[in-house]
């Protein structure tokens, strides 16, 4: 009985390492298509040799201002071309100073971290909630839909699932389309969700979920962060709310911010080591 129970472990330690590998293998798939494209933008702009160059050029700006190497490919893809003759990117642009987060109480954010702005959103909206599971993501500006960037307490099935989803089929989508929160009292029973998604969500341990659009001035949906709860809830107080409206529109206009100072930081930085090293093979670091 015991060698029984012994490879039965084994087994399920293998198809657990399976699925990890295949996890990682679909974020990688999601990513490499910009920055593929990254790569060739930069290749064909500096006159590198290759394509390993172009993306040695971005490693580098994205390690110098700590700019994850995906949204700094997307901001390449996006952004106008730079005049070869000018030494600056974006000589014009107007440097404001980052905004401050009535809400992150312990300043991780302050420096122009993303990476800790975007967990001090996810974490006021559980404490609001009473939620011990949740996530945040940004709009995904290359292929539409959401982007999944930080989460705690959910399986690393619904991870997968959720990586990015689309314009339709969850509450989160309904939030961003709709720009305003929104409450899902029962998973089970709501019709918002196409049946793979509620599945996913039910299987996570979730039961009710809870969407805060990160919002700009103008009333743009740049991210979401969602709660989810283990049981049935009601809509939430207006109290509650209004607390998370004002972490929504913080949030969203420090993203707005990063995107105009940190990232355009990195893309003129990459443009000055295109101009200095094209031609040349680079190296990664």
């Amino acid at each position: 009985m015991s060698d029984l129970r012994s490879h039965q472990d084994d087994e399920d330690t293998e198809l657990e390492r399976l699925r990890a590998e295949v996890r990682h293998l679909r974020a990688r798939l999601r990513a490499h298509p910009l920055i593929s494209e990254a790569q060739g933008l930069l290749r064909e702009r500096y006159v590198l040799p290759d394509a390993e160059s172009g993306f040695a050029l971005l490693q580098r700006a994205s390690q110098q201002y700590n700019v994850k190497l995906r949204v700094l490919a997307e901001a390449l893809v996006l952004a106008p071309r730079p005049d070869p003759r000018q030494a600056l990117w974006f000589p014009r642009r107007v440097r404001r100073p980052e905004p401050r987060l009535t809400f992150d109480t312990a300043h991780r954010a302050r420096g122009g971290n993303r990476g800790a702005m975007l967990s001090a959103v996810l974490s006021q909206t559980l404490a609001v909630t009473d939620a011990g599971m949740g996530n945040v993501q940004t709009v995904d500006r290359t292929e539409g839909g959401l982007r999944m960037e930080k989460h705690t307490g959910l399986s690393a099935d619904f991870v997968d699932f959720f990586g990015h989803v689309g314009e339709e089929g969850t509450s989160c989508a309904m939030a961003a389309r709709k720009v305003a929160q929104i409450t899902v009292e029962d998973v089970e029973t709501d019709p918002v969700f196409t049946e793979p998604a509620r599945e996913a969500i039910l299987r996570a341990g979730s039961r009710a979920c809870h969407s805060v659009p990160l919002t700009t001035v103008s009333g743009a949906c740049v991210g979401m962060a969602s709660a989810h709860l283990e049981h049935r809830v009601p809509e939430l107080t207006a109290a509650q709310s209004r607390i998370l409206d004002l972490v929504g529109r913080e949030a969203g206009e420090w993203l707005v911010w990063y995107d105009r100072t940190v990232v355009m930081d990195a893309l003129e930085h990459l443009h000055e080591l295109g101009r200095v090293l094209g031609g040349k093979r680079v190296r990664r670091s």
